[in-house]
């Protein structure tokens, strides 16, 4: 049983599931229970990008730790209550529509309430947005949000590492993603520039 906070994962439809993947498989590593949340699109996503299911990568997650998957439209969840104490919450990847819902507090949904939730309860939100061009209104929902303090970590590339894979870029991603969150054993795997090298 482990002493560390669940950590509340939610799942969009927005490109970048390699992300969400390597994320939990990364917290699960570190000992850290994972609440998980998918919305609809999310799953399809999900199966499309990785070319397998989500069941069957929740299945395998659960020979290497602790992890409870609720349904999107599963209101009476614990992850709605601020009453189940968690470390925090991680959205990746986080589509407009569904940062629009946190920013408005919308709670539409499983996933925007347990982020409402987090932020009420003024526990660390992460957010890793995935589209490009950003519109006004993408700005200003993030910039609402990041004055709530809400991370908005997206994904940009650290090119100085000069990374030769996508699964490069997503190892180098990670650590910065999960550090953001306040995960003590993500800071230290944060890669550190070094000009010259």
């Amino acid at each position: 049983m482990s002493s560390k906070l669940p950590v509340v994962v939610g799942i969009t439809g927005a490109s970048g599931h390699l992300l969400a993947q390597r994320c939990i498989e990364r917290l699960l590593e570190y000992g850290y229970p994972v609440l998980l949340v998918c919305t609809a699109p999310g799953r399809r996503v999900w199966g499309e990008e990785l070319d397998h299911d989500l069941p069957g990568a929740i299945a395998g997650w659960r020979t290497r730790g602790s992890i409870t998957h609720y349904n999107v439209n599963d209101i009476g969840a614990p992850v709605a209550s601020g009453g189940l104490v968690t470390h925090g919450m991680l959205v990746v990847p986080c589509s407009m529509g569904t940062l629009a819902g946190i920013a408005a507090g919308a709670a539409g949904n499983l996933l925007e309430r347990a982020a409402d939730v987090t932020l009420k309860e003024f526990r660390p939100l992460v957010l890793v947005p995935r589209e490009t061009p950003l519109s006004a209104i993408h700005l200003e929902n993030m910039l609402k949000l990041a004055r709530l303090g809400v991370r908005i970590v997206p994904p940009m590339p650290a090119f100085y590492l000069k990374p030769q894979s996508v699964a490069d870029v997503v190892e180098h991603l990670v650590p910065r993603v999960l550090s953001a969150l306040a995960i003590p054993e993500a800071l230290a795997e944060v890669p550190a520039y070094r000009p010259g090298e």
